[in-house]
């Protein structure tokens, strides 16, 4: 198959999942990089911030206007939540990074996996949260739930999408489809501050990011589309198999290792 469809494929794919489930494209696009692409991990993650973030910043565009377009117009993305959480987050990540040079690499990942099995099993046994009025359970909430979010993201190294979500449905207290809008609005604010940090780094292949994110674009806006379609129970329960399904994969791949 064509090197450039193949591209076409795979950035629809993430970007299909960042706009329907809110999360899991980042741990999508570097293994799709560098096992089929054939990039080097280091160029890998500096292109799948720029590939996830703007991914993220459009599919939450397209959930917010689904919303508006409705017969009867709601909330898709929760601003305020988004900017305290994500700021919050970035802040503590930054500052646990540090603590994952003590752990080897193999055991970080099996330690990320074992925390995918929890978050998707308490997405799939705990009550979906009920619209509230003010959409949160407090600021203290919100603050807390995104410096964990934050601690545990710079602690893996890896991803932080897929925590997200779970986070604003169990402990924030939004429904389902408003954390999903909301989480790829703390995913795009991750990605822009990742990637500032990897501007001196290795050079970016344009060519191949262009195609990723146009094709991610187009992802972005049919995963929106089937998020607004799904009940919040079958969002939630969709989003908790896909994460448990992932952390399998990455047990198989990483406790032979050992």
């Amino acid at each position: 198959m064509d090197a450039w469809l193949i591209n076409c494929l795979l950035g629809f794919t993430i970007g299909l999942i960042l706009g329907f489930l809110g999360g899991g494209g980042s741990i999508l696009t570097v293994p799709a990089l560098v096992y089929i692409v054939g990039q080097s991990p280091q160029a890998a993650v500096s292109a799948s911030l720029i590939i996830v973030g703007s991914n993220a910043a459009i599919g939450a565009l397209f959930h917010h206007q689904h919303g508006q377009h409705q017969e009867h117009p709601q909330q898709i993305l929760n601003w305020p939540v988004a900017l305290v959480f994500g700021g919050v987050g970035m802040i503590t990540a930054y500052f646990s990074a540090g603590l994952s040079q003590l752990i080897s690499p193999t055991m970080l990942m099996i330690l990320f996996a074992l925390l995918m099995l929890v978050v998707g099993a308490f997405m799939v046994l705990s009550r979906t949260p009920q619209c509230q009025e003010n959409g949160t359970r407090g600021w203290s909430v919100v603050v807390a739930s995104g410096a964990g979010v934050g601690i545990l993201t710079g602690f893996l190294g890896v991803g932080g999408g897929f925590l997200i979500v779970p986070a604003l449905v169990m402990l924030v207290g939004l429904p389902i489809h408003q954390a999903v809008g909301t989480s790829l609005v703390v995913i795009a604010m991750n990605s822009l501050a990742g990637f500032m940090g990897h501007l001196a780094g290795t050079p970016f292949d344009t060519e191949l990011i262009a195609t990723f994110v146009a094709a991610g674009f187009v992802g972005a806006f049919v995963g929106a589309r089937l998020g607004r379609i799904l009940k919040p129970q079958q969002l939630r329960t969709s989003f908790a198999v896909f994460v448990m399904v992932l952390a399998v994969f990455l047990l198989v791949d990483n406790v032979g290792k050992l």
